[in-house]
């Protein structure tokens, strides 16, 4: 049985599996943002980083590895990435909706996948996206309606986004799904002594928030990345990324059931453009071959 054939055979299995593991991060957000008045949003990324690297570790035994003196700057690149992206995903999330805080990051890895191309269809993806920005964020007489910080911090985990995508490829080249527990790590190292400084040893090892916490790195880390891994050599990469584009629309769903986040008409219209754009770049993206052959 060809690959093509084993990626075709039963969809329901690993689509299934897919928004599953889409619902779980966005869960895991949606518990995570009900922890921000007890520790912040400092504390919750160092914290979850921390759990989420030890529960990597257990998974892919990183230690096995034999690391090259050329890899380490892309691990480097991708493990900041990886947490700046977490923490200012998180510092949104204490000012803006879940499903908002979502949309805009999600543009990071949008820009990375329509920019990729030149072709003229392209543009619609990107002038939607616009008309969703123009919908969404604080401009002119919509100033009021969404926190101006707490969109900067989205689109900020956004740009990371994108920047976790391009290093996470490279570095991810000579060590598979165990670059995730690298990166993880290398985030940890920062991003936890930031937590802890900010939010005090006591607090954070309140026995009454660990718990929650490891809920917080299992349904947001380990639980999801291992499910998109198998949706992932199970379906084609293009309705991998169609299916991913309905991440938004999710986090908006999760937000109004578990935090009562409400959004206006203009909002869902704002996440319906940005989906439209994700779903048609990914729908008419070029396969790598057909680009290589063509030059």
């Amino acid at each position: 049985m060809s690959a093509d054939t084993k990626k075709s055979a039963f969809p329901l299995l690993p689509i299934g599996l897919l928004l599953l593991a889409m619902t779980s991060i966005q869960s895991g957000a949606s518990l995570a943002k009900t922890l921000f008045p007890v520790i912040g949003a400092p504390g919750v990324t160092g914290l979850r980083l921390l759990l989420a690297t030890i529960i990597l570790f257990v998974i892919f035994k990183p230690w096995r590895l034999k690391f090259r003196r050329s890899s380490l700057v892309p691990l480097l690149a991708y493990g900041l990435s990886l947490g700046t992206m977490n923490y200012l995903f998180y510092l949104s999330l204490e000012r803006i909706p879940l499903g908002i805080a979502v949309a805009l990051e999600f543009t990071g890895p949008l820009a990375v996948a329509m920019f990729s191309s030149r072709r003229p269809i392209d543009f619609l993806w990107i002038a939607l996206v616009i008309v969703g920005l123009l919908f969404l964020l604080p401009i002119g007489d919509n100033i009021e309606s969404i926190d101006t910080l707490g969109a900067i911090y989205a689109l900020g985990a956004g740009v990371c986004w994108g920047l976790y995508i391009i290093f996470g490829q490279r570095a991810g080249a000579g060590y598979g799904a165990a670059t995730v527990a690298i990166g993880s790590f290398i985030s940890a190292m920062i991003f936890f002594p930031i937590g802890l400084m900010q939010t005090g040893v006591e607090v954070m090892f309140d026995p009454s928030i660990l718990p929650i916490a490891l809920a917080v790195a299992i349904l947001s880390t380990a639980f999801p990345y291992t499910l998109e891994m198998i949706a992932l050599t199970r379906l084609p990469a293009r309705t991998f990324g169609t299916l991913m584009s309905l991440e938004p629309c999710m986090g908006a769903f999760l937000g109004i059931v578990f935090l009562n986040e409400h959004l206006t008409m203009t909002q869902w219209l704002a996440l319906l453009c940005i989906v439209c754009a994700s779903i048609g770049s990914t729908s008419t993206a070029v396969p790598k071959s057909k680009i290589e052959k063509v030059s």
